[in-house]
């Protein structure tokens, strides 16, 4: 049986540490946390395990290396059985840094960064559309990411583990 693991007012004030800043020190945040630099290490250790924590990584702003085009593609799939060979189709291209499977009109919904609206055109008609598998797709241009924020972490949250 999988055991639960209980985040504690401790735990929520890391997490809340790490997801502002991945790269801070643990003993930083021990200091902040009035706890060891032990301790901060095994709590995030079992974080880990328990799939609470799953790595870290440094975010690059698209805009900054000359993508300035975000766009969210919502996919219909001829038939769902042909989900596998999209979604492999789909890693392929380094244009998608998301896919979900959604429910809703469409099956999957894409998170692209082009670099102008020439390359977006192209990355849609040459390739995405091209998939075998993909019957339909619509775009939406993001003008603006009016919000943009770490993960919240709530009081008292539970995690099966």
């Amino acid at each position: 049986m999988a055991e639960t693991y209980k985040v504690d007012a401790i735990d929520q004030k890391i997490l809340s540490y790490l997801v502002k800043n991945a790269r801070m020190p643990f003993l930083e945040i021990a200091r902040e946390c009035g706890i060891s630099g032990a301790a901060i290490h095994l709590r995030v250790k079992k974080m880990e395990d328990a799939g609470i924590i799953a790595g870290s990584r440094m975010v690059v702003k698209p805009k900054a290396l000359g993508f300035d085009v975000c766009a969210f593609v919502g996919v219909q799939l001829v038939s769902t059985n042909l989900y596998e060979g999209v979604i492999n189709a789909l890693k392929l291209m380094p244009e998608v840094v998301e896919c979900h499977f959604i429910t809703g009109e469409y099956a999957l919904l894409l998170k692209i960064f082009c670099r102008d609206n020439e390359h977006l055109m192209d990355v849609l008609v040459n390739t995405i559309q091209n998939i075998p598998g993909i019957s339909r797709t619509e775009t939406f241009i993001s003008l603006d990411q009016a919000i943009e924020r770490p993960v919240y972490v709530k009081d008292k949250i539970m995690i099966k583990g």
